[in-house]
Formats: structure tokens, C-alpha cells, sequence
């Protein structure tokens, strides 16, 4: 029996069937992890990330082989399966800037606490900068600065161009090609993967955090800033 797991499901107020519901598993699967099995390695992230603990605290065998690089905090098979607490806490964080790269369909914001952590952000003084992929979008152009948007997009704009009154918040669309979804926190990111001929909610997604002497961060970091340079300004 892994106590400490079973102690950990509790202090996080996790059921079997919770755990087996994010990680898109049968229950039987997480009664096993229980009862001492090892689980594979991204579920193993995905489970000490939805507790807060790290892997080899919850599996003490582990410590004797590297897992995983320094910068990787967590992995989810899908962006759908991150806690909203690893949300919360991400974006909370934040004490200089958020930068928000995705798709116009798929605003992480249409969760309302999340929406309120941006907001109370922004109100803080920290910058928002919040790219919309918007490929398909019929984007008609107003001026050089601005433009207007389709339906999907103005969905997303609505959610994000409120937070204007709060703060420095800027919004701008992207119609060309994005290989990630970029969730940014000063140096904590929430990276989904783009799957060819997959859905991007299908998509594996990484919790990254800057470690020294390690670039993954960085070339996230950079990524966002491509894309941001290429995006034009909404209204």
C-alpha cells in the first residue's frame, strides 16, 4: 500500500474516481497505483502536480534515477486535465508579467476564477499581453493598428478586452502558424503541445519553470515573443 499517496489524495481532497476523471483512466488503474503499483512517468507528473508534492516523495524509489529535467514542474496528457488550482497558482504567481498565447476558441479565461486572478493581476500592476489565434478568422482591417474579428475570436476578445479597465492589458490576434499553446507567469509557463491531425485539447501540455543552466523556458519565452511581434493589435 502507497501511503503517502493515499494521504496525499486526501489532504487534496481527491477520490479515486477524481484522479481516474483527469487522467482519463479507468478507477481500477488508480486502486492499483494505490496498492503500491509505480504508475508511468507522465502519470506520475500529472498526479504529484494535482497533490503538490514531487514525484519521489510520493515514490521514494524513484530518487535514485533523474526523472525528469529540473525546469519540468508537471505534465497532463491534455491541457483539459490541468487542475485549476495549477491555474490559479500560475497565474497568481505573476509579479511582472502574463503573457497568454492561444487559440481564440479556447480562452483559458472563460473559466471565471481564472478571469478574476487575471483581473486582480492586472489591477495589481502586473502587464498582460494576450495573443488570440485567430487562423480562419475573417479579420478585416480598420486601420494599421487595429482590426475587427469573426465570431469565434470576438467571443475571446470579449472575455480579455474588459481587463483593460484594470490595468496594462493589450490584445492582439494571430492568423498564422502557432505550434503551442503559451501560458506565461514571469518564468513559470503551462506549455500545450500541437498535435498534428490531433485537437489542441487533445494535446499534451507541460508545467515549465526557468532552472539554471537550462534553455526549455527561454525558447518558450521566445516563441511568445514571435508570435506577439507578428499579432495585430484588437479594439
Amino acid at each position: 500500500m502507497n501511503e503517502t499517496l493515499c494521504r496525499a489524495l486526501i489532504q487534496a481532497r481527491l477520490t479515486e474516481e477524481d484522479v481516474a476523471a483527469r487522467l482519463q483512466v479507468d478507477p481500477k488503474t488508480v486502486r492499483r497505483w494505490l496498492e503500491g503499483r509505480v504508475p508511468y512517468l507522465r502519470h506520475r507528473w500529472a498526479i504529484a502536480a494535482m497533490v503538490g508534492a514531487d514525484e519521489t516523495d510520493i515514490w521514494p524509489q524513484l530518487r535514485t534515477v533523474q526523472t525528469r529535467p529540473d525546469e519540468v514542474v508537471g505534465i497532463y496528457p491534455h491541457q483539459g486535465t490541468v487542475p485549476r488550482d495549477v491555474w490559479l497558482r500560475l497565474f497568481g504567481s505573476a509579479q511582472c508579467e502574463i503573457g497568454i498565447l492561444e487559440k481564440a476558441d479556447l480562452p483559458v479565461a472563460a473559466d471565471h476564477d481564472i478571469a478574476d486572478v487575471l483581473a486582480e493581476r492586472a489591477g495589481s500592476g502586473v502587464r498582460l499581453r494576450i495573443c488570440l489565434h485567430a487562423a480562419g478568422e475573417p479579420l478585416a482591417g480598420r486601420n494599421d493598428q487595429s482590426q475587427t474579428f469573426g465570431t469565434r475570436a470576438g467571443a475571446a476578445a470579449a472575455i480579455y478586452l474588459p481587463l483593460r479597465e484594470k490595468g496594462e492589458v493589450d490584445v492582439r490576434f494571430h492568423q498564422g502558424a502557432v505550434y503551442n499553446s503559451i501560458y506565461c507567469a514571469d518564468d513559470q509557463l503551462v506549455v500545450s503541445q500541437r498535435v498534428y491531425g490531433a485537437q489542441v485539447s487533445s494535446a499534451p501540455t507541460v508545467h515549465l519553470q526557468g532552472a539554471e543552466g537550462s534553455d526549455m523556458v527561454t525558447t518558450y519565452l521566445d516563441a511568445f515573443e514571435n508570435a506577439w511581434t507578428a499579432a495585430v493589435s484588437a479594439e
